[in-house]
């Protein structure tokens, strides 16, 4: 450049890293990236949010035993905020005699190994401050058979006189459990000591299942959720709600329209959400409950409709095929209750994780997050998901430590559940992804910056485009408050150069963000639109 003169080698230098760092950048990012990701988040105050799932136990370990807890979660809350999460499943925090927790022993404690209720207060206090909604999960189809209920109930049953006849009124526990005289012709019942009486456990011997009906175990139950509500917990996850009477919908839905209606009897904007591992003709009745949300199974898993979508072949795995699925899951859904909120996930605690179902290719992992955190509903994504994580077989293997460093004796790096195998994490860790632009963890936290910044995204009516027929574009649009975006996604591995959505006929002006696997470039010309391999763009 004339007049331009350099005065000194280290200026030189210095530069030359700022023109490579702002070329890397450009590559990385593409042209119009900055533009989109300065736009205003636009996070609605209601029960549609991004969630986060935790399994305390692997998650942060702030004391050094190997062991996470209240408290990391609490030194964690900057990060949860920054990737753009406002919600935190809490897998159950009440004294256990497990790793996982799941049979609650104490319903009105928290678990030592996890921290204390000061921690638990803390804990609520501070996601307050963020905006985050902090839910636990509720076990309602069983207790620990270490429970003080359970022990009562056993040992009265051992005191009985030969031909005495059990009364709830003698013995008021006796009634919270599934107990029956003589031999039982199912495997899932254990009996009591020498007794001839036996309970049922659907589960193990060692989970005793609850007997629902009982009204002073609905009365306990509804003093539990006042106690934890109170405190300001921002509702429940429910957990195992087919099974609290097996193979009887009618009278599961029953239950839960009674947990729902009391619940926000205590605190109106509550939010519940309910396991019900099943397919969508099934667990979309459960939305009669009046609850506001059940999980998405048909979109999760090894055979759920995302890696059916990113890894199977034919027409029937294609895009229009995913388009179709999302709608018969809104048409489902919405034919019980217009106001359900869809809790779309793909992995959690009980699955394998997706990683393994992408085959370890990064730009599958990557996409299978937007075909996630896109879906319109509460969306879920598990710990460990943003980054890449291994884990499959035993259950413990799908709970394994958070990869926060290569390091394991790194600050917070727990030991994770003791009968957990060794699994091969094939990404790098946090410590290392956060440094790489394009990494799984950014790409996530893009994913989730372009939902917050488009409200119509989570609360959006589906309707398809039917003038894009192409086997590789999921083409939709979402409608919500007089207010519609549309959505493509170029579901293969080559570029797509020809899409056309003409601007005029759907009143579109421009690319409200985008996202591709590789960094590349979305880009719009009078209504057509090229999309490099495995990209999304939203149109405003």
């Amino acid at each position: 450049m004339k007049g331009f003169k350099i005065k000194s080698r280290k200026r030189l230098l210095a530069i030359v890293l700022l023109c490579a760092m702002a070329i890397g950048c450009f590559g990385a990012c593409g042209k119009e990236d900055a533009g989109w990701r300065a736009k205003k988040v636009q996070v609605i105050d209601d029960n549609y949010r991004t969630w986060y799932e935790i399994f305390v136990y692997s998650f942060y370990d702030s004391d050094g035993n190997g062991i996470g807890d209240l408290q990391g979660v609490i030194s964690k809350l900057d990060y949860i905020e920054e990737m753009g999460f406002n919600g935190i499943w809490l897998m159950p925090v009440m004294p256990s005699p497990t790793y996982h927790k799941y049979d609650v022993k104490d319903y009105y404690a928290i678990d030592p190994e996890y921290g204390t209720m000061e921690d638990m207060d803390e804990l609520i206090a501070e996601c307050e401050k963020r905006g985050i909604k902090l839910i636990l999960d509720l076990v309602l189809n069983h207790t620990s058979s270490k429970h003080p209920w359970f022990i009562q109930a056993c040992d009265y049953l051992k005191g009985l006189k030969e031909g005495g006849e059990p009364s709830v009124e003698d013995c008021p526990y006796y009634g919270y459990y599934h107990f029956k005289a003589g031999t039982p012709n199912s495997g899932s019942w254990y009996r009591v000591g020498t007794t001839e009486y036996y309970y049922e456990g659907s589960f193990v011997s060692d989970m005793p299942d609850m007997n629902l009906e009982n009204k002073a175990l609905r009365a306990e139950i509804e003093a539990i959720m006042k106690f934890w509500l109170e405190k300001g917990i921002g509702g429940f996850r429910l957990d195992a709600a087919k099974e609290f009477y097996s193979g009887t919908p009618d009278k599961n839905i029953e239950v839960l329209r009674w947990v729902n209606d009391y619940a926000k009897s205590i605190t109106p904007d509550a939010y519940l959400v309910a396991e019900v591992w099943d397919l969508l003709n099934v667990y979309s009745q459960y939305y009669a409950s009046g609850i506001d949300s059940v999980f998405n199974f048909a979109f999760a898993d090894a055979k759920g409709r995302i890696t059916k979508t990113l890894t199977y072949q034919g027409d029937a795995n294609n895009a229009q095929a995913y388009v179709k699925a999302l709608l018969n899951s809104q048409e489902a859904i919405r034919s019980y209750r217009e106001d359900a909120i869809d809790a779309p996930f793909f992995a959690n605690h009980d699955l394998g994780r997706a990683a393994g179902y992408m085959r370890y290719d990064e730009r599958k992992v990557k996409m299978a997050a937007t075909l996630n955190v896109l879906m319109s509903g509460s969306a879920f994504v598990y710990y460990g998901e943003e980054i890449g994580m291994t884990g499959s077989g035993r259950d413990e293997n799908k709970r394994a430590p958070m990869f926060w460093s290569a390091e394991s004796k790194a600050e917070g790096m727990t030991n994770g559940p003791k009968d957990r195998e060794v699994q091969e994490n094939r990404f790098a860790s946090f410590a290392e992804q956060q440094k790489d632009p394009n990494s799984i963890l950014n790409f996530y936290k893009d994913t989730i910056l372009l939902r917050n910044q488009n409200p119509e995204i989570a609360r959006g009516t589906v309707a398809q485009l039917e003038e894009i027929t192409d086997g590789d574009i999921a083409a939709i649009s979402k409608t919500w408050n007089d207010s519609t975006i549309y959505l493509l996604y170029n579901l293969s591995e080559t570029e797509q150069k020809q899409v056309v959505l003409p601007m005029e006929q759907y009143g579109y002006k421009e690319i409200a963000g985008y996202l591709s696997v590789d960094g590349g470039e979305v880009t719009l010309e009078n209504g057509t639109i090229t999309m490099p391999a495995y990209s999304v763009v939203v149109l405003r």
